[in-house]
């Protein structure tokens, strides 16, 4: 890739695509790629694996729209570029369509002779109004301990914590 940005942008055409291919290509060979739910793909192979069983059985015909992406440099040849994203089409199990889901994409991407790559990405579901999640016997919920006022941010430091559930 030209620039670390333009991940953003063929992730969401090769995900429109379904094609895992495409994905997977935007990944150096040894790669790391944890999901929304904690599976954890040490290569390129794998995370190419993974996204092709997810075109198939959970995400057919599905569309993902990145935001704009915001883009920290880590040096001259290293870059974290994150993304929002919103996406619509899952299905359930049983093949009966799934509610939209929201969520935040990290990529940690390298400078090569060849260009820009994704060395490793993690995939966040953003919880709509909630802070946490809590364990208990009967299983796993989100929670809310309520608004944080001003006194528990440090002045000056912007924060971003808006509703993205579409809600």
């Amino acid at each position: 890739m030209e620039n670390p940005e333009n991940v953003i942008t063929r992730w969401q055409e090769g995900w429109n695509a379904a094609d895992a291919d495409a994905l997977a290509d935007l990944f150096a060979d040894d790669a790391e790629f944890i999901n929304v739910v904690g599976l954890w793909w040490h290569d390129k192979d794998n995370i190419r694996g993974a996204h092709a069983f997810g075109f198939a059985k959970i995400f057919p015909g599905s569309r993902i729209a990145m935001a704009q992406p915001r883009v920290r440099y880590v040096g001259k040849d290293a870059a974290v570029v994150q993304s929002r994203w919103n996406l619509t089409g899952q299905v359930t199990p049983s093949g009966k369509p799934a509610g939209d889901r929201a969520g935040i994409f990290t990529f940690v991407l390298e400078r090569r002779e060849e260009g820009w790559i994704a060395v490793a990405a993690q995939n966040t579901d953003v919880e709509p109004n909630q802070q946490t999640h809590i364990n208990t016997d009967a299983g796993q919920h989100t929670a809310s301990y309520g608004k944080r006022d001003a006194s528990w941010s440090v002045p000056g430091r912007r924060s971003e914590s808006r509703n993205l559930g579409g809600k």
